[in-house]
């Protein structure tokens, strides 16, 4: 089927959902309540589902343009012993494909050449959405893309569910290094991720209590093995980027809104935002993007059909993204935990 959407929010969500609804000959227009989309440079993970759904999309060359594969992670403690690999050989054997990293601008690049390439996919930017419901009165969906704040899902939901802090805070930077081991590093209360992210280039985040500032950063982490010091060293800290950690909360009970005035999809954090502990925040938001389009294309014209459309899509991405989220934030607790020896015993029986 066909019809008119307007997706809020131009993030990877918003711009995903937007490339796939046009494919499928659907009108639509894109809102962005900032001027200028985001582009600072963290790495994302980006599973074998993902990409396949990227595929689908159009955009896959374009991700593999300029990714890198993750191989050969380990978690270790701060003296940089290894306690166990992270588990990228056993996805690559399933899928036969690796996890890829990739730049967020880099990403967003390749979204918004797909959409452009349409010529007829308007991103207005500085709209910020306020009476969702005389939006959705002159459309036929509205697609909530717009983050963990999000106006769209306060309008369908109320605000019981929103932004919990977890009372840790997260930096982010590139190093313009390339680190000789990849991987997390996990002490008592905070812990150290290095990952590639492109050619002699090393993208890092680290966790630490809520009230750290960037001047501590680097002495929280002196004494961690090499090259956790030199990475630090030899970012800007001007060029970090620090986030308190959040979560959506609690689950909501349905993705989907059909109300009077319309039919309302939300995507990606809008739905179900969680810590990035998992590395699957890009992902889901794909995941999303892509399962809506396919019971959207599948579904019978008509606005029925679109409520059909709307309950698979719910069904296929709200029990699995909310769990990918509980697992996040599960594992949060855990790779945070001050009770390191219990922790690290436990992490030395993970199968190799």
């Amino acid at each position: 089927m066909t019809g008119t959407a307007t997706v809020v929010g131009a993030g990877i969500g918003g711009l995903a959902t937007a490339i796939g609804l046009r494919r499928a000959g659907w009108s639509v227009t894109v809102l962005e309540r900032r001027t200028e989309l985001e582009r600072y440079g963290a790495a994302f993970g980006i599973h074998p589902t993902a990409q396949s759904a990227l595929d689908r999309l159009g955009v896959g060359d374009a991700l593999r343009e300029h990714a890198v594969p993750y191989r050969d992670a380990h978690i270790r403690t701060p003296d940089g012993t290894s306690i166990a690999r992270l588990p990228l050989e056993r996805i690559e054997r399933k899928a036969g494909r690796p996890e890829l990293l990739i730049s967020r601008p880099y990403l967003l690049d390749a979204l918004l050449a797909g959409l452009d390439a349409f010529g007829d996919v308007p991103v207005k930017l500085g709209e910020r959405v306020t009476d969702v419901d005389a939006l959705a009165a002159g459309q036929d969906l509205v697609i909530g893309a717009d983050g963990i704040r999000s106006a769209v899902r306060t309008a369908c939901f109320g605000d019981r569910s929103g932004p919990r802090e977890v009372g840790t805070v997260a930096w982010i930077g590139i190093a313009d290094i390339e680190s000789p081991v990849h991987g997390e590093t996990w002490g008592s209360g905070r812990f150290f991720g290095l990952t590639p992210v492109e050619p002699s280039r090393t993208n890092w985040y680290a966790t630490a209590p809520e009230a750290t500032t960037a001047d501590e950063l680097r002495g929280l982490f002196a004494g961690w093995h090499d090259p956790i010091p030199r990475i630090l060293a030899a970012t800007d800290p001007a060029t970090w980027i620090r986030y308190e950690m959040r979560h959506l909360h609690p689950a909501l009970p349905s993705f989907v809104s059909a109300e009077a005035s319309g039919q309302v999809a939300l995507v990606g954090d809008a739905a179900h935002a969680m810590t990035p502990n998992l590395g699957q925040g890009a992902c889901t938001a794909i995941l999303d993007a892509d399962a809506l389009t396919r019971a959207l294309t599948a579904a019978p014209p008509g606005p029925a059909g679109i409520a059909g459309a709307l309950r698979a899509y719910d069904r296929e991405r709200r029990r699995s993204a909310q769990r990918t989220a509980f697992a996040s934030r599960t594992l949060h607790r855990f790779m945070s935990t001050e009770r390191t020896r219990l922790r690290d015993a436990a992490v030395r029986l993970l199968p190799g």
